[in-house]
Order: structure tokens, then sequence, then C-alpha cells
């Protein structure tokens, strides 16, 4: 996180400590986070080309609670969050959806590589080839690890916290 960008810590801190798809990221809304439940509300997702829409899944809606250190970084993202008519909390520079392209290729693997956790080799055609260990959806697995280590939550408890449906 120390050499995350600023613009960039609350979006994977959120990311870490909720659990939360990038699709839902990206759509969240300042209307779905209750700070004085310490709640997010899943309520909608942006797919890949920004447009709004309802979570993946029936099982997609759901309430994650929030860690004390989240809701302080949201609080504090507030201020200086690009102003959004779409009311997002991660909007891009212009208040609209920020594209998920932008966060992987302009912040996400340039962080890895600057922390060695991916590397760059130039192929034969001088051609940059980025091999990525980590995906942003890592966090996501993180995320699911940290409530079981840390919180001890039960396998049903983290199916609808991470909003999976059952088969």
């Amino acid at each position: 996180m120390d050499n995350a960008p600023a613009r960039w810590r609350p979006l994977v801190a959120t990311a870490i400590f909720t659990g939360m798809r990038v699709s839902e990221l990206r759509g969240l809304r300042w209307c779905d986070v209750n700070f004085a439940d310490a709640t997010i509300h899943v309520r909608q997702r942006a797919d890949n080309w920004g447009k709004i829409g309802k979570p993946k899944s029936k099982a997609g809606s759901r309430d994650i609670p929030l860690a004390p250190i989240i809701v302080n970084a949201l609080k504090h993202w507030r201020n200086e969050c690009p102003k959004s008519d779409l009311d997002l909390v991660f909007p891009n520079e212009d208040g609209r959806v920020e594209s998920y392209f932008a966060i992987r290729s302009g912040f996400w693997i340039p962080l890895l590589l600057a922390n060695g956790i991916s590397t760059e080799e130039i192929d034969e055609n001088g051609v940059a080839i980025r091999k990525t260990k980590y995906s942003f959806h890592a966090l996501r697995h993180a995320a699911a690890s940290l409530f079981i280590a840390h919180l001890g939550w039960t396998p049903k408890r983290l199916q609808v916290v991470m909003g999976h449906a059952s088969r």
C-alpha cells in the first residue's frame, strides 16, 4: 500500500477488506456506503463498457460489513474524490465510471512491477511483455482468506458476504 499512488489506495484497501468484485467497486455509489452502520450495500455494478446495471446475480445484492480502517479511508477519500453526477465512490477524473483497463494497465500492473511481484520482458520485436502473477481479482481471494483466518467466518457467511450464489 505504501507504494500505491494515493489516488488508488482507497480502491485497493476497499477491495482487500470487502472482497468486492472490480465491477462492483467501479459501480459503487456514495449513497450505498453507510458510515453510521459501517456497511456497504452492493446494489449495482459497472460492466466492461461502463454501463451501470444490477449485480452479477441475485446473491450479488448484499450488505458487506466494513472494518474501521475502511470507514476512515473512505471518509477521507470522499473529500478528495472527483465529483460525480453518478455519485460514484471510485470515478475517473471526469466523474464517470473508471474503466477496468485504466485500473489494470494504468495502476495495477505498474504497481506489481514496481514491487517486483510481476516482471516485464522485451520480446524479439522490442515489444514489452508483462508477466503478471496476480490479477486485481486476487484481492477478492485475499479478502476471503482474511475473513476466514481473522474473523472465523463460516463458509455460509463467506458465501453471503462475497455474493456467491449457491449451486
